[in-house]
């Protein structure tokens, strides 16, 4: 079935209603924004949000801060464009909780005060390892919020009807990307700075509950429209996507088989190293981590990530009726002709939903611009808590304490917090206009790749590692962080690809486009040879942390 854009059908009515639900949304939450920073009158506050969130509140704000544009628009992308690998996605966000449950939650919350450096320097010197926090903590948001803005560019593209030839308010569409990045930005440092994690968590709870909805709503119909057949539906998504049962198999990204061995070997390693970063990516992302401080109790951060799995899991059940009604009832030519990387296969298919089941042209206009608001809202949700993170590292653990060596008060501290944010998002801004050719998702599994390479293991070492010291948390962040960085720049991500960020430019030499594989391992390998080439061990420390870890004494 062939679907007509926003722009050929009623491309005024879609517009404005867009324009109109996006300022409604905009307005309602620097309402709240405003509203939080009456209420951030200390630095806990502002990192934490005073430590008053419940369990529940914080589930949906991790629901909120998680269930990114990636997830929205990328996913459901990958899996129209992919089928089952697109899928792999999905697997691999949910699976990578329960790492997060088991192995960090409660003894994060129970350890630290504001950042994950708090919990790497307790009892390690503090000015090396808070230096080397900051740094991967701004290195893992900066990738992550590569993906949210290059999402946000995508979608408006694809709402204000903007294609290859086509201009509104005399931009052309790369223009009009342009400005969507920037706006996108400006809005997220004014929530930060405005509103800190307070203003930032109710953000994400009114965005989770408005994806949820929208996520829903859209299941529901794409199930209705096939006699809630899933058989029907994938054999159909099969058909339109022109690859047959292949669509439905292995094989289409990930593990591809070819006549080159060596080629077929890359590609099924690819698979192996998205797969390792998916699931050990989360356990090390510092927005994530952050939110486990914004409960009382140790027992309200395990709650917050049971809540959270349950929605989050909910959520990526939910893209397969997205991805594969997208296939079906878009088609991989109309989601490509708008968006190569396929983010705007969700808004696509809510135009066409809203065709066949609201009253033709103006009811796909309408569920367009609905769910447009909604992905704008993830967009906008996510890229605040991800530069309230390195915005608080760079001012608690980077200025407080290694600049003014833990003599900074707390306004000198969030003053500096603020600062930061306008400098990351700006960084941001720029970097994004040069990766709007890459799928969302794909960007977001590089950042868990950076993540799971840096901080993981500097984190669990920290936690379970009696010998562990200075020496081996920052050789584990700083050889972890770089070797992904490297690998990555010298990947087909970045050269040498139709679909890198310089596709014009050829210097890549790694053949995996996830380098986790690496890495990974490569990080922890560095974190146990920098333990051993020093004989720094805090016997009494450790025995403090652990105690401190598991049963809470002496947490904040």
């Amino acid at each position: 079935m062939s679907t007509v854009l926003a722009a050929e059908a009623g491309s005024t009515t879609a517009r404005n209603l867009t324009i109109t639900l996006f300022l409604i949304f905009v307005a309602i939450t620097l309402a709240i924004t405003v509203w939080a920073s009456r209420q951030t009158k200390t630095a806990t506050d502002f990192y934490a949000g005073g430590r008053s969130f419940s369990g529940f509140q914080n589930g949906m704000a991790i629901g909120g801060d998680y269930m990114s544009a990636a997830s929205f628009l990328g996913i459901a992308g990958l899996i129209a464009l992919y089928g089952y690998d697109g899928f792999l996605y999905s697997i691999g966000f949910l699976v990578a909780w329960l790492v997060a449950l088991l192995l960090v939650a409660e003894l994060l919350r129970n350890s630290g005060r504001y950042t994950m450096a708090d919990v790497l320097a307790f009892r390690m010197r503090q000015r090396p390892v808070r230096t080397a926090a900051s740094v991967s903590t701004i290195t893992v948001s900066i990738f992550y919020l590569l993906a949210q803005m290059v999402g946000a560019g995508a979608l408006v593209a694809l709402l204000l009807g903007i294609k290859p030839g086509t201009t509104f308010l005399g931009m052309d569409a790369d223009t009009a990307k342009v400005a969507t990045i920037i706006l996108v930005g400006a809005l997220m440092i004014i929530y930060v700075t405005v509103g800190g994690m307070k203003g930032t968590t109710y953000v994400q709870i009114v965005k989770a509950f408005l994806l949820m909805s929208g996520a829903i709503v859209m299941t529901l119909l794409v199930l209705a429209h096939y006699k809630f057949n899933l058989s029907t539906l994938l054999g159909d998504a099969a058909n339109a996507s022109g690859k047959g049962d292949n669509f439905l198999e292995p094989g289409l990204r990930y593990g591809v088989e070819s006549g080159d061995a060596l080629k077929t070997f890359y590609s099924k390693m690819d698979l192996l190293s998205l797969g390792i970063a998916l699931v050990l990516g989360t356990a090390g992302l510092p927005h994530i981590l952050i939110r486990f401080y914004t409960v009382p109790t140790a027992k309200a951060a395990r709650k917050s990530v049971l809540w959270a799995i349950g929605i989050i899991g909910t959520f990526y059940l939910l893209t397969l009726a997205l991805g594969f009604g997208a296939a079906a009832l878009v088609g991989s030519q109309a989601i490509t002709a708008q968006d190569k990387a396929g983010n705007t296969a969700a808004p696509q298919l809510a135009e066409a939903l809203g065709i066949k089941f609201l009253g033709g042209d103006l009811g796909g206009a309408t569920l367009l611009a609905i769910i447009a608001a909604v992905a704008f809202a993830t967009i906008l949700a996510v890229v605040a808590g991800l530069t309230l993170a390195s915005s608080s590292s760079l001012a608690h653990d980077f200025y407080a304490n290694v600049i003014k060596d833990g003599q900074a008060s707390e306004r000198q501290e969030v003053n500096v917090a603020r600062i930061s944010a306008l400098v990351i998002g700006a960084i941001s801004i720029v970097l994004s206009i040069f990766a709007q050719s890459l799928n969302v998702a794909f960007l977001v599994a590089l950042a868990f790749a950076v993540a799971a390479s840096g901080n993981l293991p500097a984190i669990l070492y920290s936690l379970f590692w009696r010998r562990f010291n200075t020496s081996g948390a920052v050789w584990a962040i700083y050889g972890g962080l770089l070797a992904a960085v490297v690998l990555v720049f010298f990947s087909p991500v970045v050269s040498g690809a139709p679909t890198a960020m310089f596709p014009d430019h050829d210097w890549h030499w790694f053949p995996l486009s996830n380098p986790g594989i690496i890495s990974i391992p490569f990080g922890f390998l560095c974190g146990w040879i920098g333990t051993l080439v020093s004989r720094e061990h805090d016997e009494e420390k450790y025995a403090e942390l652990e105690v401190r870890s598991l049963t809470g004494a002496g947490a904040h």
